[in-house]
């Protein structure tokens, strides 16, 4: 039987602050079940902001080849991706936000063209959301998941779940929740549990 393959994908442009820190728990977690895991980082990568030429209605294809096409690649392997992303003005993070916008050409195969945008039947897929914010706002992650949501939708890709922190602003001040380290591998485990048995 093959492993589960993870994919993370670390949206914020501080290294090793609370949203990385988190997703290296969930990602820890899901290799102690056996799965193949791979994290990318966006702000390491070239990723041009979506141009809206809709050069993509024809084939379902970005024209622009960038450090995305390595995305787009990676995301149709996963079984399960963790996508983690601090709020930065009630939203994603510049950096998740861009490549979120350069799917628009998996939106354009599903929608336009009638096909898998992953190549793959929908619902196969796993999704997973890990956020942190300064604030403690009643709806500060209200816009994130609302992106969030419509890009796993887009892909088919089912979501299932989220690791949510508000009042959380200084680099590594998530080390000092009581269970926030604990929640973030368990919640590695249970997604590989839950794809593995389905």
């Amino acid at each position: 039987m093959k492993p589960v393959r993870v994919l993370g994908i670390a949206g914020s442009p501080r290294r090793s602050g609370n949203t990385d820190l988190l997703l290296a728990e969930v990602m820890r977690g899901a290799a102690s079940k056996g799965a193949e895991t791979n994290t990318i980082v966006l702000n390491s990568l070239k990723i041009t902001p979506c141009q809206h030429c809709d050069a993509c209605l024809e084939a379902g294809n970005c024209r622009i080849k960038d450090d995305m096409q390595m995305v787009y690649d990676k995301l149709e392997k996963a079984d399960v991706v963790v996508l983690a992303s601090p709020i930065q003005f009630m939203g994603l993070s510049a950096q998740t936000k861009a490549m979120v916008d350069r799917c628009q050409c998996l939106w354009a195969r599903k929608y336009v063209l009638k096909i898998p945008p992953l190549g793959s039947g929908p619902g196969r897929k796993k999704g997973f959301f890990i956020s942190v914010g300064g604030t403690k706002f009643t709806k500060l992650f209200d816009g994130a998941l609302t992106v969030v949501k419509a890009l796993f939708n887009t892909l088919d890709i089912t979501y299932a779940g989220e690791l949510l922190f508000r009042g959380i602003d200084e680099k590594g001040a998530i080390t000092g929740h009581p269970d926030a380290l604990e929640k973030a591998f368990r919640a590695g485990q249970k997604l590989v549990d839950d794809f593995a048995g389905e």
